[in-house]
């Protein structure tokens, strides 16, 4: 008895192969659309979620504000530092000189603020950024309050001041604007 000789064997290509393709792909359970309406590529990306949803979209101007604030609150730390008794004098209008210490602390607390805000703007974590904002907009609240405060108690009020706690007011409407919108769910494309 002669051996016949076998047909060459002929390999399936799966992938040029579109019917089997899309019934490997419904057996695996990617491909198709879940719950939230996302179309998951691999099972790799479905069991670790889509790392597109939760990149964040930041609002136009985020960085630029944050670096702008990062700067400022750097600028009047370094100057409370070195010169507390000239910052004292632009903002209530007199000379004082008891009070170098306390301007000087406030120089610290600020330049604790700005290492924040330079943090804040190297990262690309949401929760990291919206806490930077937060702590921004409480600083320019208790700041407004506590100069207003002042003005009051001393009877003063000259135009750099003025024109401070307009700043104050002007800064936390930017900050609590950039924060709500960084809050915001991001809408479903």
């Amino acid at each position: 008895m002669t051996a016949k000789p076998h047909p060459p064997l002929m390999k399936k290509h799966s992938q040029t192969d579109l019917v089997s393709r899309l019934k490997t792909r419904k057996i695996l359970g990617v491909g198709g659309e879940d719950d939230d309406g996302e179309v998951h590529r691999s099972k790799i990306s479905q069991m670790l979620g889509n790392e597109i949803k939760f990149a964040m979209r930041e609002p136009v101007g985020l960085r630029i504000w944050i670096l702008f604030s990062a700067v400022v609150f750097t600028l009047m730390a370094l100057m409370a530092l070195a010169f507390p008794n000239q910052m004292y004098e632009v903002v209530f209008d007199q000379e004082q000189t008891a009070i170098s210490i306390s301007i000087r602390l406030y120089g610290g607390a600020l330049l604790s603020l700005s290492v924040i805000m330079w943090n804040g703007l190297y990262t690309a974590e949401k929760v990291i950024i919206q806490w930077t904002l937060l702590s921004e907009a409480c600083y320019f609240a208790i700041q407004f309050i506590v100069t207003s405060v002042t003005l009051v108690e001393l009877g003063l009020l000259s135009n750099p001041a003025i024109l401070l706690l307009l700043s104050h007011i002007l800064f936390l409407i930017i900050t609590l604007f950039y924060y709500y919108h960084l809050g915001r769910r991001p809408k479903k494309i």
